[in-house]
């Protein structure tokens, strides 16, 4: 099977999200021009890079944490869990402009360190970024599309100090949770270790 434009009938649902999966959320907080905290999910999100570290995420509609992130110059990533499942999807309602998610979902603001966006205290990780670009997307024939991407560097990162194990953020501990398609989610619950080819060549020489 293939398709293009025209989704075949078979396929009743648009399966894209359910192939590009699973994903991790970028649960985002922001300030917005009152100095409101504001926090919501996003599930198109990623790491850039590294050295310096850099994250991504998108929204589809122009959105609170779009619009803070660009005139705050700012944004704090915090780690979605398992556990935090049921605060992370409160924080996920469309809410008027200076309505408080942290607050709603009764999570703590965590004091972040260079900036003044709080991130969520329950976390097991957090990430304070300062905004390098804030754009709309365009479509391959240049026209603007509703869609809008924020990109970060991280300038403090946050862990507790029971998810550090053996010099490593173990990251099963934390039981991170991802979006994958529909209205589905999977919880990392173990993970394993594979060794690049050099590295193989490196260890039977």
């Amino acid at each position: 099977m293939h398709y293009g434009a025209t989704r075949p009938s078979v396929l009743k649902y648009d399966p894209f999200k359910a192939i590009i999966a699973p994903r991790p959320i970028g649960w985002i907080g922001t300030l917005n021009a009152d100095g409101v905290p504001n926090l919501g999910p996003y599930s198109f999100f990623a790491a850039l890079g590294s050295h310096p570290h850099m994250i991504l995420f998108s929204s589809e509609g122009l959105k609170h944490s779009y619009v803070n992130a660009k005139e705050r110059g700012e944004f704090t990533f915090s780690l979605a869990t398992e556990a935090l499942t049921e605060a992370m999807n409160v924080s996920s309602a469309a809410v008027a402009d200076g309505a408080n998610e942290f607050e709603l979902a009764g999570l703590t603001l965590g004091q972040s360190v260079e900036i003044a966006t709080p991130f969520v205290a329950e976390s097991p990780a957090a990430l304070e970024c300062v905004t390098v670009e804030a754009t709309q997307i365009h479509d391959r024939d240049g026209n603007p599309v509703d869609r809008y991407y924020v990109i970060g560097q991280v300038v403090q990162t946050h862990i507790r100090d029971e998810y550090v194990r053996d010099g490593r953020f173990d990251t099963a501990a934390a039981r991170p949770i991802a979006r994958m398609g529909y209205r589905d989610y999977s919880t990392v619950t173990e993970a394993w270790e594979l060794l690049r080819p050099e590295e193989l060549a490196k260890a039977d020489s």
